[in-house]
C-alpha cells in the first residue's frame, strides 16, 4: 500500500467529521424520499437500479405535492421561456454610458445562449426537488470547451460546513466512479494499484472516491494549486491522491429552503408534511383493506354439510345439503368507509397547506378580474417572498457570477471596453417571481402618483417630483431592455434642440410664438410615435 500524503490525512479526519455530524439528518432524509421522493431514497437504504421504490406508498397525494411546487419554482424564478436575471453596473454613471450598456447587453444575450446550450434546466428542475423535499440541495457549475455545464449533485453525496458568515465554503463529495472513468480524468502515474489492475482486468468496475472544495488559507499566482478555492480528488479505501488543483470562485452552490441559526442542512415544506404523510399512507392502506374487505368480504360458513372446498371466484359454485338452511354468508364486519374517507381528505388538506397547493393554484379561473389576479399574485409573493430572498442570495447571484466568469475567462462573451476593465456588475432578477414583486411596489408608486396629480389641481406638489427618476423607476421596475430606451446624452441633446428652437421661435414671433411652438412639439411627438 502506497503512503498516505499528509493532506489527505489530514482532509480525510474532517471529512470523518462532517460526516458524523451529518448522521441524524440521513434517517430523516430517508424517510422523506420513501414517501415524497422515492426515486433518490438512496441515503441509508442501498438500492441496485431498477429496485422497486414504491411499496410504503398507498396514496400520490404529497408526490404531487412535491412535484406541484418544484415546477412552480422553477417557472417562477429560471423559466426556460422567459428572461430570469439581467445585470447593471454598480457605478450609475456608466448605467447612462451608450457603449457600457450595449456591452453589457451584448454579455447578457451571450450568457442566456450558453445557458440554453448547457444542461442547465434539466439540473436546476432537479435542484428545486431536493430543495423542497430535503431542504438542502447542491448545485455544482464548471466550465467545458464550448460553454458551461451544471450538476445537481445527490444530498447523500455530499457534507458541507459553513464560514463564520453562514456562507457554505466547504464540501466533501463522496462517489462512486469506474475505473476506466477515474483513468480518463486523472494522471495515470496518480492511480493506485488497485486501480490500474480493474483497468486491464474490469474497467467498468466502480471505485469510492472523495472530492473536497474548501478555500485556501494562503492563496495567489496563477497556478492551480495556488487559486484561492483549493479542489483536490483522492480515493476513499486506500487514501490515494488523484489531483490537487482549485478554482477561482466556489464552484458550489449550496442552498438551503429555510434553515436556523445552529444548523448547517436546512429544512423544507416535506418535513413539516412528513407526519400527515406518513398517517394519510397508513390510513389509505387501511381503507383500502376496508373496501376490500366491503366488496369481497369473508364468508360465514357452516361446519359441516359441505363436501369441497369453498369457491369465491366469479361463477363458481359450492354445494351444501338440499333441504337445510346451511348458507354461507358474509360476515359483517361494521366497515365505515366515509368516514375514513374524510379522515384522509383532512390529512390531503393538510399536506396541500404544507406545500402551498391551494396558493400555487390560485388564478387558474377564467371570471377574475384584473384586480382579483393582482390580489392572489400578492398573497403568492408574500409566501414565496422569503425563500426567494434566500434562493437569491446562497444560489443565483453566485451561479450567475460564476458563470460569467467561466464564459468571460474562456472569451465566448464580447470583449469588454478598456474603461469597462474593474468594473462592478451587480445581478438583478427579472423572474416572473421577481417582477411581481417589484409590480407590487410599481402598483404603489403609481396610486401615491394619482393622489400627487389630484394634490396638484389646488398645490404645486408636481414641484417635488423627479420625473427624470420616475422614468428610470419604471424602466427599471418593468425590465425595459436597454435598445428601446434613448440614453441620457441623446436626451440632453433632444432637450437642448427643443429649448433653441423655442427660444428662437419666441424672439422672431413673439406674438404668435405659442400657437407655433405647440404645432411643432405635436409634430416632434408624432415624428416620434412614427
Amino acid at each position: 500500500m502506497a503512503e498516505v500524503k499528509p493532506l489527505v490525512q489530514m482532509l480525510d479526519r474532517r471529512y470523518k467529521t462532517l460526516k458524523s455530524q451529518r448522521t441524524n439528518w440521513e434517517s430523516h432524509w430517508q424517510q422523506l424520499a420513501d414517501y415524497m421522493l422515492p426515486r433518490k431514497a438512496d441515503i441509508t437504504k442501498k438500492r441496485m437500479q431498477g429496485d422497486k421504490r414504491t411499496e410504503l406508498i398507498f396514496d400520490g397525494t404529497a408526490i404531487h405535492a412535491v412535484e406541484l411546487l418544484a415546477a412552480s419554482l422553477h417557472g417562477m424564478l429560471t423559466s426556460p421561456s422567459t428572461p430570469w436575471f439581467s445585470m447593471r453596473y454598480r457605478d450609475p454613471a456608466l448605467q447612462q454610458n451608450d457603449v457600457a450598456n450595449e456591452w453589457l447587453e451584448a454579455s447578457l444575450d451571450q450568457m442566456y445562449k450558453a445557458f440554453q446550450r448547457s444542461n442547465f434546466q434539466q439540473e436546476i428542475h432537479e435542484l428545486y426537488y431536493d430543495l423542497v423535499v430535503f431542504g438542502t440541495a447542491a448545485f455544482y457549475v464548471e466550465a467545458e470547451p464550448n460553454g458551461i455545464r451544471f450538476a445537481c449533485r445527490h444530498i447523500a453525496e455530499i457534507c458541507v460546513s459553513e464560514n463564520q458568515d453562514g456562507r457554505v465554503d466547504t464540501v466533501y463529495r463522496h462517489f462512486k466512479m469506474s475505473a476506466r472513468a477515474i483513468a480518463m480524468q486523472f494522471p495515470e502515474p496518480n492511480l493506485s494499484a488497485k486501480i490500474k489492475k480493474d483497468l486491464e482486468d474490469d474497467p467498468y468496475k466502480e471505485h469510492d472516491l472523495v472530492h473536497v472544495i474548501y478555500p485556501r488559507s494562503e492563496a495567489g499566482g496563477k497556478a492551480s494549486k495556488d487559486k484561492p478555492v483549493a479542489s483536490v480528488y483522492y480515493t476513499a479505501d486506500d487514501k490515494q491522491l488523484l489531483s490537487e488543483s482549485g478554482f477561482d470562485e466556489f464552484p458550489f452552490m449550496v442552498t438551503r429552503f429555510v434553515k436556523d441559526s445552529v444548523s448547517t442542512y436546512g429544512r423544507s415544506p416535506a418535513m413539516t408534511a412528513l407526519p400527515d404523510v406518513k398517517m394519510l399512507n397508513k390510513m389509505s392502506e387501511t381503507t383500502i383493506k376496508a373496501a376490500q374487505k366491503q366488496i369481497d368480504p369473508p364468508l360465514m360458513v357452516p361446519d359441516d354439510g359441505f363436501m369441497m372446498p369453498i369457491r369465491t371466484t366469479p361463477g363458481s359454485l359450492n354445494f351444501y345439503r338440499s333441504g337445510t338452511r346451511d348458507r354461507m354468508e358474509p360476515l359483517q364486519i361494521g366497515a365505515n368507509n366515509p368516514l375514513g374517507l374524510n379522515m384522509e381528505e383532512q390529512r390531503r388538506n393538510a399536506i396541500r397547506q404544507a406545500f402551498f397547493v391551494d396558493q400555487l393554484l390560485l388564478g387558474q379561473g377564467s371570471n377574475m378580474t384584473a384586480t382579483e389576479v393582482l390580489q392572489r399574485n400578492e398573497e403568492k409573493m408574500r409566501l414565496l417572498g422569503p425563500v426567494l430572498g434566500r434562493l437569491q442570495a446562497e444560489l443565483l447571484q453566485p451561479m450567475i457570477s460564476r458563470s460569467f466568469a467561466l464564459l468571460l475567462r474562456g472569451g465566448l462573451l464580447p470583449t469588454p471596453p478598456e474603461e469597462l476593465q474593474g468594473m462592478d456588475i451587480d445581478i438583478e432578477y427579472v423572474s416572473p417571481l421577481a417582477k411581481a414583486q417589484k409590480l407590487t411596489d410599481l402598483q404603489s408608486m403609481l396610486r401615491g402618483f394619482e393622489v400627487m396629480l389630484q394634490m396638484a389641481q389646488v398645490a404645486p406638489v408636481m414641484d417635488y417630483l423627479d420625473e427624470d427618476g420616475l422614468v428610470q423607476y419604471v424602466v427599471e421596475t418593468t425590465g425595459m431592455p436597454a435598445r428601446v430606451i434613448r440614453g441620457k446624452a441623446e436626451v440632453d441633446q433632444m432637450r437642448r434642440a427643443k429649448a433653441e428652437a423655442t427660444a428662437q421661435v419666441m424672439e422672431e414671433n413673439p406674438e404668435t410664438g405659442g400657437d407655433m411652438i405647440a404645432q411643432m412639439q405635436g409634430a416632434m411627438n408624432g415624428q416620434m410615435q412614427q
